[in-house]
């Protein structure tokens, strides 16, 4: 269980923020000196160099958006035309991409931070770049809104996988939906039919939150309060819900703690959200009341489970119920061990999720939460999980992107993947420093929206 410190603050952390953005520079300037598009997008990396891995394009806006954030937190010009210029030239395929789940990662990562940095008034531009970054975020947005699978009572955002299949990842990439609605954007269908990007949002969430949470209210024999599930079944000829599955975790009946991270962030940066919405805007789905009642529910479910399963120091395993823990003792009750010879950790998790925890605790004035998001942050700003080394491209160190597969990197004379980074572990460790450093500092407070 994590252990937070009683009188830890946001403040105490900015000697360790500011070392992060002294890391980070040239780690990004590293990445674009060797970047060629035609080779793919760097995913993760090999010995300490960013490589591509074919599967879908889900984190080229990693990529560019970290520059961006870069930027956002030094003032660093260079990071700010950097990721400018690539978001311009590379990124318009990802707004028109209607075979995955992932815009809200991609295009509210690039596009959209730069349209946050408009608004707030650092980013100078004329109109017509605003209105650029504004369509672009429109049409995602009804791209990913039109990916949806019809099922009893609702519907869903389907995953890459296929109609039937419903991911938790895409609790975050809802932002995309939130964005577009908040610029007066709806999804158009045959015969006119207009759309709206909000209801599509809280019907895929709610069908996450009845059939890929747990409440432990006798949902089988798993049914552990907090528990989430990587994939929902679906049968698409009557839109009934099937079982749980996964692609990147241990089981569908364990917790992939990934996926527990992102329906913890998503989850509780919609309500931060919803706060911006009309009441009128809830009621063909229950009203506001009923809505947000549904998201604080599985938000504060996710974050207690991911409290009471995880390490003392916040960083979790990459699975609840990986077969190796059953080897390594009372591994709850230490910090977590990336050097360990059972199962690797997985430090991007720990990065998605401090974001969850801080910003469900602040919404709540609720000081748990919000000590261990940044007891989590705390620990991912120090070695061994940030990478000092100049040669390794990661920033975030001990990260897994797919145990199952095989594909993460096992070091000589290691037994597990550990020493190796990811770009959404990067982009989120700078997303979650970014946010304490402007609360501590006092500054306008970061959202996507």
């Amino acid at each position: 269980m994590i252990q937070t410190g009683q009188r830890l603050e946001a403040q105490d952390l900015l000697p360790a923020i500011q070392r992060l953005w002294d890391v980070s520079a040239p780690k990004i300037r590293s990445i674009e000196a060797g970047y060629v598009p035609a080779n793919g997008t760097p995913v993760f990396t090999v010995r300490g160099r960013y490589t591509a891995r074919g599967w879908t394009e889900w984190t080229q806006g990693f990529q560019f958006g970290s520059a961006i954030l870069q930027f956002d937190a030094t003032g660093e010009r260079e990071f700010l035309e950097s990721g400018r210029r690539s978001t311009v030239e590379l990124m318009a395929p990802h707004v028109s991409h209607i075979g995955v789940h992932d815009h809200g990662f991609n295009n509210v990562s690039t596009y959209g931070n730069l349209w946050r940095l408009m608004r707030e008034g650092r980013l100078e531009g004329c109109q017509a770049e605003r209105d650029f970054y504004e369509i672009a975020l429109k049409c995602s947005a009804a791209v990913q809104a039109a990916r949806w699978t019809r099922i009893n009572g609702g519907g869903f955002i389907y995953s890459f996988n296929g109609p039937h299949s419903l991911f938790v990842d895409t609790m975050r990439s809802l932002r995309s939906l939130s964005v577009g609605h908040q610029l007066g954007h709806a999804l158009m269908e045959e015969n006119d039919r207009r759309v709206s990007l909000l209801h599509r949002l809280i019907q895929h969430a709610r069908a996450t939150a009845v059939h890929g949470i747990w409440y432990g209210e006798g949902k089988g024999t798993y049914d552990v309060r907090g528990r989430t599930a990587h994939e929902s079944i679906f049968n698409t000829n009557d839109g009934n819900y099937r079982c749980p599955s996964t692609q990147q975790g241990y089981s569908p009946h364990s917790t992939w703690t990934r996926g527990l991270a992102w329906a913890m962030c998503g989850f509780a940066e919609q309500l931060e959200f919803f706060r911006t919405v009309p009441h009128s805007d809830f009621e063909a789905e229950g009203g506001r009341q009923e809505v947000e009642r549904l998201f604080r529910r599985a938000a504060e479910a996710t974050c207690d489970f991911y409290i009471a399963n995880t390490p003392v120091d916040g960083v979790p395993y990459w699975d609840t119920g990986a077969p190796g823990l059953s080897r390594m003792g009372d591994y709850l009750d230490r910090p977590a061990d990336p050097f360990n010879d059972w199962e690797p950790v997985d430090s991007s998790a720990a990065a998605i999720a401090a974001q969850g925890l801080l910003r469900l605790g602040r919404y709540l004035g609720n000081t748990q939460y919000w000590r261990a998001g940044l007891t989590v942050l705390g620990t991912l700003l120090e070695e061994p999980y940030l990478s000092s080394d100049p040669e390794h491209q990661g920033l975030l160190l001990h990260s897994v992107y797919h145990r199952p597969n095989g594909w993460d990197h096992v070091p000589e004379g290691r037994k597990v993947p550990c020493g190796e980074s990811c770009m959404w572990g990067d982009y989120h460790l700078r997303e979650a420093a970014l946010y304490v450093q402007r609360v501590a500092n006092g500054d306008p407070y970061l959202t996507f929206f």
